[in-house]
């Protein structure tokens, strides 16, 4: 009796598969076309996203080009030891999550900030004019941005400069004091950012039902209420979700702009994962060092999005998955 009923269990499931099988069959003939349309991001992602973790494996050998990937030897954890055990280790990850976690308290509030203000302005055309002020410096590329904070802030002819000394002040070394590096990389990005930022939550905003504001109006609510207790519950669901990939992405400071601005005087401050992965790695040709913390700083941030996720999930029933 053990064993047919064992049998009947097994057939029920084949057979259950093969209807799983024929109905996704059926769907993916039924939306051919849609599937087709989706096909060249999924060709992208093979190739671009997933094929180079092929090349992982050298972060575990000696790279040596003449003998390939599969021909290097073997070292296990060796870049790794090496890594953790230098100099440079905590200087690094110090720098990096100073710089992504000002960068993050700086730039997340800002935008939702801006969202809400312009959401009360009734004007359209003063809106939409503030809208494109402030979202204009999203298009100015990182090496342009960095050529005018250079300008802006030149010791000689910088217009801040300019104004210290016209007011009766000494001249200021912006770019050559570690003190201020971290001030001017955030709040430039800041500046840059918040306009463009704040698109996805005013897109969030206009789902909110006019009633809702009206009722509140009738019952004596006033405008920081109304803001308060029907705008701002709106956007925790997207605020959720971006604030879980910023903080999944902490180690992964952009390489651009802080390297950059970096100089000798500042380098101390400026220093971060991903600048010296490109020294190392590129400079210095050590593929399978540079390969072995970049490896790392990935591992890292996979942990960090999955442990905010968690939390978040938690705390506001709201999650990425």
């Amino acid at each position: 009796m053990n064993k047919k009923r064992g049998m009947l269990m097994i057939s029920s499931r084949i057979s259950q598969k093969k209807i799983e099988r024929k109905r996704i069959l059926k769907l993916i003939k039924k939306n051919w076309q849609m599937y087709l349309f989706v096909l060249p991001a999924v060709v992208w992602y093979i190739i671009f996203a997933y094929g180079p973790l092929y090349g992982l494996q050298i972060a575990f050998k000696d790279f040596n080009g003449a003998l390939g990937i599969w021909g290097s030897p073997w070292v296990g954890l060796k870049h790794f030891r090496n890594f953790f055990s230098s100099y440079y280790f905590w200087p690094l990850i110090r720098n990096t999550i100073l710089l992504s976690t000002y960068s993050l308290a700086a730039g997340f509030p800002i935008p939702i900030i801006l969202a809400l203000m312009l959401n009360e302005v009734k004007s359209y055309r003063y809106k939409k004019f503030v809208q494109t002020v402030t979202y204009a410096p999203h298009f100015i590329s990182t090496v342009v941005m960095v050529g005018m904070i250079t300008i802006v802030m030149s010791p000689s002819n910088g217009i801040i400069n300019n104004v210290i000394r016209a007011l009766g002040g000494e001249t200021v070394f912006f770019l050559t004091d570690p003190a201020k590096f971290r001030h001017i990389y955030v709040w430039s990005g800041v500046w840059q950012g918040a306009g463009w930022g704040s698109i996805i939550y005013l897109a969030a905003l206009s789902g909110v039902d006019p009633e809702q504001h009206e009722a509140a109006i009738i019952d004596g609510a006033s405008r920081i209420q109304r803001i308060w207790y029907i705008n701002i519950p709106v956007l925790l669901p997207t605020m959720s979700i971006l604030l879980i990939l910023n903080a999944g992405s902490i180690l992964n400071v952009g390489f651009e702009k802080v390297f950059l601005l970096q100089n000798d005087l500042v380098r101390d401050v400026a220093e971060v994962i991903s600048t010296y992965v490109y020294k190392r790695g590129l400079i210095k040709a050590e593929y399978s060092f540079s390969s072995a913390v970049g490896l790392f700083n990935n591992v890292v941030n996979f942990i960090l999005i999955i442990t905010v996720n968690g939390i978040t999930r938690q705390l506001s029933g709201n999650s990425l998955f």
